[in-house]
């Protein structure tokens, strides 16, 4: 930990492992605050937002005030994310996606129209405010389904096209709608099934794939055999990390380094069920995907800058807005509905808030804290962290790129 003061401001320096810690004692604190208050429960708030945000109040005061700021060295981040897919890719047997198959397309294509929508959204308070198409369109599904990433990415885009605040801009929107999704997402899964009175069945898995990712409880790992486990999940990222990287050569664009070794990490668990290589524990490799996703999430909000938010005026707020009471009103009034009124739609819906506003992380803790309280959903979290994370890319992206070059390129 390094002191200094940079421009009359109180600057605290956290190294890597600084860094680390402080989002695992949030963390902590989270889940505490979680137990201890009723309310926080009660509306399936996920324990890391809880912890984040509490460190973003502390670090808004420390801007507001212009007394102190915090610096983080922060390179675990990306890394957790990556094990946290890894891990829900080796959770991914043939047999459990076969079993939710056609939900799989139909959440698939809802994620795809809600995309659309968002941008349209956008371009139509564009129409109507006078503000401009770029920064409608990074309030819009940029931000909301790409989160961060795609923020920053199409910012610089923009930024090359004449238009000096669109990193701005699409940061701040971004910052809202991770904020929102989790925020959103747990409460609303909670009131479907308040509402509704439903309950977890899993009916529509054949008891063999039902059975797929049940620890054999009369079973004692060996040291060996977690090593193995671990093992896998380090190189399902490695070689995943290398697949992304010729895949982007390939296609000439950014591809998500996570999603290669999401998609090498389902290979391999699916040959490991026929060919037997290792023993695979799905409680072990649950649980150190679990660990992952509460820590990068703690990282994610910990780190977030509340006062981005200021950029928020005007039309782009207005958008911004907009975009969470759409998808908040159609989740529970048509979405919920049209995947099936169960308790499994339920909890898609929340992870549809978490990933239609932040990021797949968002929707799986969001899944996670309705799932504590409830009961597990296989289908949601199966289908969810897939479709998030790279199918709704294949409608998301296309689109995006058409309402840009209509609406954006035209103009100059």
């Amino acid at each position: 930990m390094k002191f200094e003061v940079i421009d009359n401001l109180f600057t605290i320096n956290l190294n890597s492992v600084l860094t680390l810690a402080l989002a695992a004692i949030l963390l902590l604190i989270g889940y505490l605050l979680v137990r201890k208050v009723n309310f926080l429960a009660k509306f399936c708030i996920p324990a890391p937002v809880v912890g984040g945000f509490i460190f973003m109040l502390i670090t808004w005061v420390g801007h507001s005030t212009g007394s102190f700021t915090f610096v983080f060295d922060d390179p675990f981040q990306s890394v957790f994310m990556l094990a946290f897919f890894t891990t829900v890719g080796l959770g991914a047997s043939l047999k459990l996606l076969k079993s939710g198959g056609k939900l799989l397309i139909i959440y698939w294509l809802v994620c795809g129209v809600v995309s659309i929508i968002q941008n349209s959204i956008g371009m139509g308070i564009s129409a109507v405010t006078g503000l401009e198409p770029p920064y409608a369109l990074l309030a819009s599904s940029i931000s909301m389904i790409g989160g961060h990433g795609a923020a920053l990415s199409y910012g610089n885009t923009f930024v090359g096209m004449g238009y000096p605040i669109a990193k701005t801009v699409g940061a701040a929107a971004a910052t809202f709608g991770l904020i929102s999704a989790v925020m959103l997402g747990g409460p609303l899964g909670r009131l479907l099934i308040e509402r509704h009175h439903l309950k977890p069945t899993n009916e529509d898995f054949t008891t063999a794939a039902a059975d797929i990712n049940t620890t054999d409880e009369t079973h004692t790992l060996t040291s060996f055999e977690i090593i193995q486990n671990v093992v896998v999940i380090i190189c399902c990222m490695a070689a995943g990390s290398i697949i992304s990287g010729w895949i982007g050569k390939l296609i000439k664009m950014d591809f998500p380094t996570y999603v290669g070794a999401m998609f090498l990490a389902v290979i391999v668990r699916n040959l490991n069920e026929k060919h037997k290589f290792f023993h695979f524990d799905f409680a072990l490799v649950d649980g150190i995907g679990t660990v992952m996703l509460n820590l990068f999430l703690s990282l994610a909000l910990m780190t977030l800058k509340l006062w981005q938010l200021s950029d928020l005026i005007g039309g782009v707020l207005l958008v911004v807005i907009c975009q969470v009471l759409f998808l908040g009103l159609a989740s529970y009034f048509i979405i919920f509905r049209i995947l099936g009124a169960d308790y499994d739609a339920a909890v898609m819906c929340a992870g549809l808030c978490g990933h239609g506003l932040g990021a797949t992380p968002s929707a799986i803790v969001n899944m996670t804290a309705v799932n504590d309280r409830y009961g597990y959903s296989r289908k949601a979290m199966m289908i969810v962290p897939i479709v998030g994370a790279f199918l709704v890319d294949i409608i998301y992206q296309p689109q995006t790129i058409a309402f840009i070059r209509m609406f954006v390129q035209n103009l100059k």
